[in-house]
């Protein structure tokens, strides 16, 4: 799979969510800022990006995946930070 592809399908399955996504063939780093991750627990959050993908990680299409979530506030404080 291409990044463009993992993209295309968390935007499909969550709503809401900006995707940054790096990596190739089976192996991925997934960023992903959303509102949906708003009073959720950290393993919420990484389940809901999971869950979104079981499909393709059950099958092996995606093998490694490397998830970080924020909410929107968390994502400008962070960017902000990494300047």
């Amino acid at each position: 799979m291409q990044p463009n592809e993992v993209k295309a399908l968390l935007e499909s399955r969550i709503n809401g969510c900006d995707f940054h996504i790096q990596g190739e063939g089976c192996n991925f780093q997934v960023i992903a800022v959303g509102e949906a991750f708003e009073g959720l627990s950290p393993v919420k959050r990484q389940q809901l990006v999971y869950a979104a993908l079981s499909e393709e990680i059950a099958s092996g299409a995606l093998h490694a995946i490397s998830i970080k979530t924020f909410t929107p506030t968390q994502w400008q404080t962070a960017s902000a930070n990494a300047q």
